[in-house]
C-alpha cells in the first residue's frame, strides 16, 4: 500500500511539472496583454451579479477540428481558465462561428447575436477573411466601426483580436495592414485588442512553437489555443480590473 502511495505521488508531482511547463510556454510580455482600455462593463457584471457572459463572434481560425475540436478550442480553454481565476462567477462563453465570413459579414450579424446572447463582453476575432479576399482597408475599417457600434450599443464590452501569425504565409498573405487598421481602430474607438498575430508572432520567434514546420499537427494547435485562452483571460482580468485568484496560474 506504501508502495502505491508513493507511486500516485510522483505520478501527481509529475503531471503537475508537465502542467507548470505548460503554463510557462504560454508566457508572453507583459506589454502584449495589457490594455489601456477598461473592460468596465464585464467589470460591473462580475461585480455585481457574479456572472460574466461572453460571445465569441469570429471566423474558422477561432475553431478546431474533429469531433474534440470545440473542447479543445481556445473559446472553451478561456472559459476554464477563466472560472478557475474567478471563483464564486458564473462564467459562460458562447461561440458564434462561420467559416469564410467578412467583417462585413460578422458586423451584419452582430445584431441578432447580441439580442439572443445578451453577453456583457465580446470577442470579435477579425481580419483574416478580408486579407485572403482583398478587402478595401478603407471597407474594413468601417465595418469594424459598425460592430463596435452594435456591441456598445448592447452594452456590451468589445474586444477585438486580429489574425494568426503564420511565417509561412506571411510573404504570400498581407495581414500586417489590416493587423495595423485594427490596432488604429482600437485606440480611436478606446477598445480593447487582442494582438493574436504578435503573441503567436513572439511566441515563434521565442521557440515556443515551431510554426515554421510544414504541418504543425493537431497536438500543436490545441496547444497553441490552449495558450491563447490563458493568454486572452489575463487580458480580461487586466482590463477589468478584476480581482483574480493568485493561487491559480496566471497565464
Amino acid at each position: 500500500m506504501t508502495l502505491v502511495i508513493a507511486i500516485l505521488a510522483t505520478i501527481a508531482l509529475v503531471n503537475g511539472a508537465a502542467a507548470a511547463t505548460a503554463a510557462e510556454e504560454c508566457d508572453v510580455p507583459e506589454s502584449l496583454i495589457s490594455a489601456s482600455s477598461d473592460l468596465t462593463r464585464a467589470a460591473n457584471e462580475i461585480k455585481d451579479r457574479h456572472r460574466l457572459d461572453v460571445s465569441v463572434v469570429g471566423s474558422g481560425s477561432s475553431v478546431l477540428t474533429g469531433p474534440d475540436g470545440p473542447r479543445f478550442a481556445y473559446p472553451a480553454q478561456l472559459e476554464q481558465v477563466l472560472k478557475a481565476r474567478l471563483p464564486g462567477n458564473e462564467i459562460k462563453v458562447t461561440v458564434h462561428i462561420q467559416s469564410k465570413q467578412t467583417t462585413a459579414d460578422m458586423a451584419a450579424a452582430l445584431p441578432a447575436i447580441l439580442a439572443e446572447d445578451k453577453p456583457a463582453l465580446v470577442i470579435w476575432q477579425a481580419g483574416t477573411v478580408d486579407a485572403m479576399r482583398g478587402v478595401e482597408l478603407e471597407d474594413f475599417r468601417t465595418s469594424l466601426d459598425q460592430g463596435i457600434d452594435a456591441i456598445t450599443a448592447a452594452n456590451a464590452d468589445p474586444i477585438m483580436m486580429n489574425m494568426q501569425y503564420s511565417p509561412r504565409t506571411e510573404s504570400m498573405l498581407n495581414v500586417s495592414t489590416y493587423a495595423d487598421v485594427m490596432r488604429w481602430v482600437a485606440e480611436q474607438r478606446d477598445v480593447v485588442l487582442f494582438d493574436r498575430l504578435a503573441i503567436m508572432h513572439y511566441w515563434s520567434d521565442a521557440g515556443v512553437f515551431d510554426l515554421y514546420a510544414a504541418t504543425t499537427g493537431y497536438a500543436m494547435a490545441r496547444r497553441v489555443h490552449e495558450c491563447i485562452g490563458r493568454a486572452l483571460a489575463s487580458q480580461i482580468i487586466n482590463a477589468g480590473h478584476l480581482e483574480a485568484d493568485k493561487n491559480q496560474t496566471t497565464r
